[in-house]
């Protein structure tokens, strides 16, 4: 059990934003037609101002959605485990968010898998505030500490438990806080409500500009990952419930083509360039410092989509290694059924 979950007050962005595609006719509760396709697509994005999840605000900015004759409606959540509860409450067709999530729900028996695979490392960091710094220089020294985590149960949860696991400390011996991301990450590490925390690009950009935070682990190269991680770990994906892409092919590869050519445009084109086709009230106050962040994770994106199955057993045995409801049932977890690279590989070939 987590020692503490403390709440930082929401500042920043908050609430849903919800872009809008093309119209269409049809939009009900479960998004199907009743001809093995639907037109609507409603995706819940887990932050859709982290850099982590691009391709979500990209995909509708380069009208690669509408070029499908898709509506999709992209829906912004605070944290992952909210999208994906969304998801199995039927509120939404598709999460984009960690593939993690899929394993940790086969668990406790529901069908997610990954539909496209974004990135095969997590893009995620572990800053210090740099007053503790000098203090906190392994994982060891997390010891005792405040960690901020997007929420409980979150992606970033995960990743925490399994780094500090690994040090020999357990979820008792530190306090798990819900700090969020972007300002409220911020908020919390300016008033010491955080010693530390595990955020992404723009947010690290940010800490590291004003010299507020150090980093300590930094995922967003697969050596970074590899150090920390044991492995590659395939995060940022487009997940559905195995039975909405079993009754929706068609719709599902439409979805799939379109974010495999975001995920091939942002390959072939500069961190300005990508920056320039994003909203404006994604850059803030500081054009050049999106781009920095742009710049500090855009590598992390694979430009196929296709999932990496070594990754994929990674992703595994990092869960199976600490979650209460992963680690009881590794040895009965079907990895096979958490992903299917079938649409990605027909969207990179045509």
């Amino acid at each position: 059990m987590h020692s503490k979950l403390a709440g930082i007050a929401a500042l920043g962005m908050a609430g849903a934003l919800a872009l809008t595609g093309c119209a269409t006719k049809k939009d009900n509760a479960t998004g199907t037609d009743g001809g093995g396709s639907s037109s609507t697509v409603k995706i819940m994005v887990g932050g859709m101002s982290k850099v982590i999840y691009l391709p979500a605000a990209l995909t509708q900015q380069l009208g690669y959605f509408k070029d499908q004759g898709l509506n999709v409606q992209l829906i912004d959540t605070p944290a992952g485990v909210t999208a994906e509860t969304s998801l199995i409450a039927g509120k939404a067709q598709g999460v984009v968010g960690f593939y993690d999530h899929t394993i940790d729900m086969q668990s406790k028996g529901k069908c997610l898998e990954s539909v496209v695979q974004f990135a095969n490392v997590p893009g995620e960091v572990e800053m210090v505030s740099t007053k503790d710094a000098a203090g906190i220089t392994s994982a060891k020294d997390l010891k005792g500490k405040k960690l901020g985590v997007t929420s409980q149960g979150s992606s970033t949860d995960f990743l925490t438990q399994y780094l500090t696991g690994k040090a020999g400390i357990s979820t008792s011996q530190y306090t798990t806080v819900k700090a969020g991301a972007d300002a409220t990450f911020i908020a919390a590490m300016k008033s010491g409500g955080i010693d530390a925390g595990m955020t992404t690009d723009p947010t690290v950009a940010q800490l590291t500009k004003t010299g507020e935070g150090k980093v300590l682990f930094d995922m967003r190269t697969e050596a970074g990952t590899k150090k920390a991680l044991g492995g590659l770990y395939p995060a940022s994906s487009l997940y559905m419930s195995c039975d909405y892409v079993k009754k929706n092919p068609e719709t599902v590869q439409k979805v799939a083509n379109a974010f495999v050519k975001t995920l091939k445009w942002i390959n072939s084109h500069s961190a300005q360039q990508i920056a320039d086709k994003m909203p404006t009230d994604y850059k803030g106050s500081d054009p050049a410092l999106y781009v920095q962040a742009l710049q500090g994770t855009k590598g992390i994106f694979n430009d196929t989509g296709i999932m990496d199955a070594a990754g994929a057993k990674n992703a595994l045995n990092v869960l199976g290694s600490f979650s209460p409801s992963v680690k009881p049932k590794k040895d009965q977890i079907d990895i096979s059924k958490t992903y299917t690279t079938q649409f990605a590989k027909k969207a990179d070939a045509s």
